[in-house]
């Protein structure tokens, strides 16, 4: 049975691990003391006064604008994901076709639209939908800038997923008969989006963070939502620190589901799963013991 191992620097001696520990409690003491200067700068101003804050709690704060902002932010959110992972799987296809001229042109749909800021999308499709007269113009903005960014990392991680993978995988469906697109689809494909599913949930983790920018172009997500509710009740700084605690929560139970789904994909396919430094971000990587004896998994 194979095993991984990536050694990236020596293991520390005792006395690097008591520097270590040392430099990590006088970082602790410096993070504390500047939250506490924080806190006593809030107070002197007011800022931590209870009423600010119970009004959060209120029911007409959460009917009339929390709810619906994050109502409006996971819409725009699954809308995004759907159209994004349509657009991953085309263009990452057309990047490992056998046609030159689709990889081509693949290549420079994904390069490009990775290329431009989302914000910059958003607020050019909100510009030209607004010319045309569409109704709901800032939604469909937030929704295909969102869907052409991120499916074009889509598209990059179907490529490197395939890539990842053995190379007995592609060879053994040649050699029963299979054309090379039908490698690629019945073959490669399958195990390599099984071998993704971790990457594509941290993927849900991007797509709502970026859809708070469609608070720029007027669309009524949850950042915009209590934006309004801040200014009209005179708590702004309280009701963004909501709105970021709700971000938070989504985005740290969808880095569990990322976490969980890379633990139990591991293994599971050729191109085992791991997950990447940082919060929500998995990598694909090849292994196991496929590497020795390619076997070949045909779907139908």
């Amino acid at each position: 049975m194979s095993t991984q191992q990536s050694v990236l620097f020596d293991a520390p001696g005792p006395r690097a691990r008591r520097a270590i520990l040392l430099g990590n409690i006088v970082g602790a003491i410096v993070v504390l003391g500047i939250a506490a200067l924080v806190l006593v700068a809030l107070g002197n101003k007011g800022q931590l006064d209870p009423k600010l804050w119970s009004s959060l709690f209120t029911a007409d704060a959460w009917q009339y604008y929390f709810i619906p902002g994050l109502q409006n932010t996971l819409r725009a959110a699954g809308f995004a994901i759907v159209g994004a992972l349509a657009f991953g799987l085309l263009f990452g296809t057309g990047r490992l076709s056998h046609l030159r001229a689709v990889r081509v042109v693949s290549g420079i749909v994904v390069e490009f639209f990775r290329a431009v800021p989302v914000l910059l999308m958003m607020i050019f499709f909100w510009l030209l939908l607004g010319l045309s007269k569409v109704d709901d113009a800032p939604f469909l903005a937030v929704v295909f800038a969102l869907v052409l960014y991120n499916g074009s990392v889509i598209a990059e991680l179907v490529r490197s997923g395939v890539g990842n993978l053995p190379k007995g995988q592609g060879e053994a469906g040649l050699a029963i008969g299979l054309t090379q697109g039908q490698t690629l689809r019945s073959v490669q494909l399958p195990q390599a989006l099984i071998a993704m599913l971790p990457a594509l949930v941290s993927q849900l983790v991007v797509v709502l963070k970026d859809s708070a920018l469609g608070q720029i172009i007027t669309y009524n997500e949850l950042l915009r939502a209590a934006q309004l509710y801040g200014v009209g009740n005179g708590n702004i700084l309280q009701s963004l620190v909501l709105a970021a605690v709700i971000f938070i929560v989504i985005n740290w139970l969808l880095t569990l589901v990322a976490r969980w789904l890379s633990r139990f994909l591991s293994g599971r396919t050729a191109g085992a799963t791991a997950a990447g430094p940082g919060i929500g971000n998995p990598t694909v990587v090849a292994g196991g013991p496929a590497e020795d004896a390619p076997a070949v998994s045909v779907t139908r």
